[in-house]
């Protein structure tokens, strides 16, 4: 039994959101947790919100059990851009790009059934 969850056009910069998580992929939900919560990162706050749900989404709807559950696939994909204007020397205009990702986190217990 596998589940997901996603957080679409989060505030943090894809780049800086990998980082964060490779430390994470492929681990059990413990061990993530413990990292996700000594790793001082606006991603890896973003990315244990995102945990989170998924465990919650494989406990209450599937009846999995907790201690069970491991990060099968977790990835984080380029949002959309948002162009803003920044006023430089010499009355010029730069343009600087907030990007944002789509954080996906799915999670599985290893046992058959597809989600």
């Amino acid at each position: 039994m596998e589940t997901y969850a996603i957080h679409k056009s989060a505030m943090v910069a894809p780049r800086k959101a990998r980082m964060t998580m490779d430390l994470i992929r492929g681990k059990d939900i413990q061990a993530a947790r413990a990292i996700l919560d000594t790793t001082n990162t606006k991603s890896s706050r973003l990315i244990k919100k995102v945990l989170e749900s998924a465990i919650a989404n494989a406990v209450n709807n599937f009846d999995a059990k907790e201690s069970d559950l491991f990060i099968s696939e977790c990835m984080v994909n380029p949002g959309p851009v948002y162009k803003r204007v920044k006023f430089a020397s010499r009355g010029n205009v730069d343009r600087r790009d907030k990007r944002t990702s789509h954080i996906i986190v799915r999670v599985s217990d290893g046992k058959g059934g597809n989600n």
